[in-house]
């Protein structure tokens, strides 16, 4: 089964199925479709499918151009979750927000494997992109895909792949940002490190899943400690009469050991505010 898939993906006749067509879904699409793969898009928002249908595009940095492009390549898009079996990957890239606990909501996450568990065939590879706490995967997915009667590993396989987007910087794109991944088996992983590097320049694999979540976490976190720690800094420099920036640069120029962060408005944006949660709640 392995070397089926493996073929599959080194031919291109693989069909990619994108569940969830938002700033990290899309732009994966749009790359899968570049390289010559045909993919299949899955979200439960009709608005989304039909504007994509339509080669509109609803995220800013997004041009209608190149969702025309995936289009006359072959990409559909659809709400129907049975449609499942005519991919042989399957990418999940959906919210993992905080409830009002300030707890992971994995509801996104849950929600969509429950609607695929039942269309899942033989063959399929299952990657989580979302951003959540170590053992995710192996404790939340696996057993579900099980369930189905799958050995995973040798009859469907799953990894976790956090998704790195930084939407709208023109430095870095989809195929350029290195691609972490981790695999529940080493047959998993090697599909995984498969499909992610024939759409992107460099794949890093790790040695699990759980290794591959903690990542996501640490990069998260570290920009929101030191985001939060040179905002400080500017209030306590300020007080004492002293140029922030004039510090930061001069401490930029120490060659090793310091990487230099920019007072501004404070931690925004999809991931940075919500990403410690998810560790603090995993190690409670």
């Amino acid at each position: 089964m392995k070397n089926a898939v493996l073929n599959r993906i080194a031919d291109k006749s693989a069909v990619i199925g994108i569940v969830g067509l938002g700033y990290v879904g899309l732009p994966l699409m749009l790359r899968f479709a570049e390289v010559g793969y045909k993919v299949l898009g899955f979200d439960i928002d009709q608005s989304k499918v039909d504007a994509l249908h339509a080669g509109k595009s609803y995220i800013e940095h997004i041009s209608a151009d190149s969702i025309a492009s995936a289009r006359a390549a072959g990409f559909e898009a659809t709400t129907d979750f049975s449609r499942a079996p005519e991919a042989d990957a399957l990418i999940l890239c959906v919210p993992t927000p905080l409830n009002k606990y300030r707890e992971p909501d994995l509801s996104f996450v849950l929600n969509t494997i429950d609607s695929l568990v039942p269309h899942l065939r033989a063959g399929h590879l299952v990657s989580l992109e979302s951003t959540t706490h170590p053992g995710t995967t192996d404790e939340e997915l696996l057993p579900r895909i099980e369930s189905r009667g799958f050995k995973v590993g040798q009859d469907a396989f799953l990894v976790f792949s956090p998704e790195r987007e930084d939407p709208g910087n023109p430095n870095f794109t989809t195929r350029t940002i290195p691609k972490v991944c981790g695999g529940v088996t080493e047959a998993c992983q090697e599909i995984g490190v498969a499909l992610y590097g024939a759409v992107i320049d460099k794949v890093v694999p790790v040695s699990s899943t759980r290794a591959a979540e903690m990542t996501k976490l640490l990069e998260n976190i570290h920009r929101a400690v030191n985001i939060g720690l040179v905002n400080e800094m500017k209030i306590v420099a300020d007080k004492m009469g002293i140029d922030i920036h004039e510090v930061i640069r001069a401490a930029a120029t120490k060659p090793f050991g310091f990487v230099p962060y920019y007072p501004g408005p404070g931690r925004g944006g999809h991931c940075i505010p919500i990403d410690p949660f998810y560790l603090t709640w995993e190690a409670l």
